[in-house]
């Protein structure tokens, strides 16, 4: 069918819930999706697609023809979405890929033991502890194990390794006892192997009771060096427990979902709390969400595929933003649990600080993919929760304007790609159309300037031949107003705000034309705006001194007869300094454009 076919199909559906479901010529299932009202919900993918996401639109591109199913409530379609999508895993879907499996923590049948973690229990002899579902969690209290009860984590065998070399750096930041260089005995390893299996598996609290007992006791039979041994162990316990209590006991069963976006992918972070601990972290990459994804109904889907996956399912969960559905959603894992469940949205407190977490962890995960920086990416999310975006800007432009009391107007604009200075697009402007002092009029013309190139290299790409997804003003609303018609006049929907400065010129806030907003409890979206407004400063001031003191190296040569301004600057153009006109030859002299014999040899005659 077309998309003419396709509406009229969709025109004759009832106004009930459902599910549809989208095929392509193949009789494959691509898409499906629930509604509330089925003719309303499906007819809008064959109307306009001016407003639909780039994914939305190369699904529709491969509808051919679609199913739909009547539903008694809007829960039972959400009920049999959730089915059918892990039944037939649909292309144009959130797929999530489960890599969740059974962990262990493997303890050795040698003499001299080994503690490890791995991914499966096999018949060799050794003792396993387990299982565990968070493979994240097993793997980690392994590392804290070794680390607390310093024991190596190296890939040497005892006793055949055992004097063959120089212990490792972890010997010396106390990590490692180092049995391998001799300088822990096998009676002395073996009590340490026990004690970290008796960690692992009564926990910190119970370990630290039982070593509290042990070092009393030893004291008491004044066994100096072993209570010493055991302060020491008790002290690094706690330390590794003060790491792990990332939050307060307020916060005592949920799980945090944050996510960040960057060139056309997306990555979910979740941390899950139980009895206010953090027990296991996971991180999901979504590819081909289009530029400016739904992000509420993007968190409605995963959510939903995340927890078709989990048996465990916490009380609360804590989102970075809206999602669709709320209700319906609540409802649905209300089910899953057996109890209520509430979806949150913190704004305060210990809830807000997991959140952040949860986003850097996107952020970094997102980061490592393509080789940047997490804290960056951060930012940018933060920026754009800040202002009401989309999504985090990727290609921001900052403009500001220089001069001296009105003379030697310049402006200058620099690009800041995915959170870092791109230099290679950094521009500068020589105000043209007025003389004297206006900021306002200047950052008008500059725009303009600037758009109107846009339209002639946007073919390319590149340069001034793209669009930026924000735009930054050095100044307030005034600045703001100013440039506003501007977009409005080339039909251009970019976001735009102002950068506050102080009294002391430090950024103080972001600003469109009605509010100010305080970035100062952004620390990350913070120091990204500082170091565009410094960055951009920095820029206009250093091309507006160069241009300043060209003009006064100018006004000095004008003061030679037959030398006017335009002979000036090709003179400054051609040798750069005055010195290098000083010593300049008649000839070399006559060889600069416009230059005659008598002009020549009066500049030859004014410095010789």
């Amino acid at each position: 069918m077309n998309i003419k076919e396709l509406r009229e199909k969709s025109m004759r559906l009832p106004l009930e819930p459902g599910v549809y479901i989208m095929k392509n010529e193949k009789d494959e299932i691509i898409y499906i999706g629930k509604a509330k009202a089925l003719k309303n919900r499906v007819s809008q993918y064959f109307g306009s697609d001016r407003n639909h996401p780039e994914k939305v639109r190369r699904m529709v591109e491969n509808v051919d023809h679609f199913d739909y199913i009547i539903c008694g409530s809007e829960f039972e379609a959400l009920v049999l979405e959730c089915s059918l999508i892990k039944q037939h895993m649909p292309k144009y879907n959130i797929l999530l890929k489960d890599d969740k499996g059974y962990s262990y923590i493997r303890i050795s049948p040698d003499k001299w033991r080994r503690i490890s973690f791995v991914m499966q229990q096999e018949d060799d002899g050794a003792k396993y502890l387990g299982p565990y579902m968070s493979a994240w969690y097993a793997k980690n209290a392994v590392d804290e194990a070794q680390k607390i009860f310093m024991l190596p984590g190296c890939n040497k065998v005892f006793p055949r390794d055992i004097g063959k070399g120089r212990p490792c750096l972890n010997y010396y930041i106390k990590q490692c006892a180092a049995p391998c260089a001799g300088k822990q005995s096998f009676e002395q390893y073996n009590e340490s192997v026990e004690s970290a299996i008796a960690f692992l598996r009564s926990g910190d609290a119970q370990c630290i009771r039982s070593m509290t007992e042990r070092m009393n006791e030893a004291a008491e039979n004044l066994d100096f060096e072993l209570a010493a041994k055991l302060r020491d162990r008790i002290a690094a316990v706690k330390k590794i427990t003060e790491k792990q209590t990332v939050v307060e006991t307020s916060v005592k069963d949920q799980d945090a979902i944050a996510s960040i976006t960057e060139n056309n992918e997306c990555c979910f972070a979740v941390l899950r709390f139980r009895d206010g601990r953090l027990y296991d972290k996971e991180t999901f990459i979504i590819n081909d969400i289009g530029q400016q994804p739904d992000m509420a109904a993007m968190r409605s889907e995963f959510l939903q595929r995340y927890y078709e996956m989990r048996t465990n399912v916490p009380p609360v969960v804590a989102l970075d933003g809206e999602a669709e559905d709320e209700q319906l959603l609540e409802q649905w894992l209300a089910e899953k649990r057996s109890k209520s469940v509430r979806i949150a949205h913190p704004q305060r407190g210990d809830s807000m600080h997991i959140i952040t977490m949860c986003r850097e962890n996107a952020a970094e995960a997102l980061a490592q993919r393509h080789g940047h920086l997490g804290h960056e990416l951060s930012a940018l999310g933060e920026l754009a929760e800040l202002l009401g975006l989309q999504s985090p800007p990727a290609f921001i432009e900052a403009y500001d304007i220089s001069h001296t009391a009105g003379a030697d107007n310049v402006a200058g604009m620099v690009v800041f790609r995915d959170g870092r200075p791109y230099k290679k697009a950094y521009r500068r402007f020589e105000i043209k159309s007025f003389e004297g002092q206006d900021d306002y009029g200047s950052m008008t013309e500059v725009l303009t300037r600037r758009f109107e190139e846009y339209f002639k290299n946007k073919d390319s790409g590149e340069g001034f031949g793209r669009l930026p997804d924000l735009i930054l003003l050095d100044g307030g609303k005034g600045q703001v107003s100013a440039v506003r018609p501007v977009l409005e006049r080339f039909g251009l929907d970019i976001p735009l705000f102002g950068m506050v400065k102080d009294n002391h010129h430090r950024t103080r806030a972001i600003t469109d034309e009605g509010k100010e907003i305080a970035i100062s409890g952004k620390r990350r979206a913070f120091t990204l705006v500082s170091g565009i407004q410094d960055e951009v400063h920095r820029f206009a001031i250093g091309y507006h001194r160069r241009k300043h003191a060209k003009r006064s190296l100018s006004m000095s040569l004008t003061q030679i007869d037959g030398v006017g301004e335009k002979r000036a600057k090709e003179l400054l153009r051609t040798f750069k300094t005055i010195e290098r006109i000083k010593n300049a030859s008649l000839e070399e002299l006559m060889g600069v454009k416009g230059m005659t014999k008598p002009a020549a040899q009066a500049v030859y005659d004014y410095y010789n």
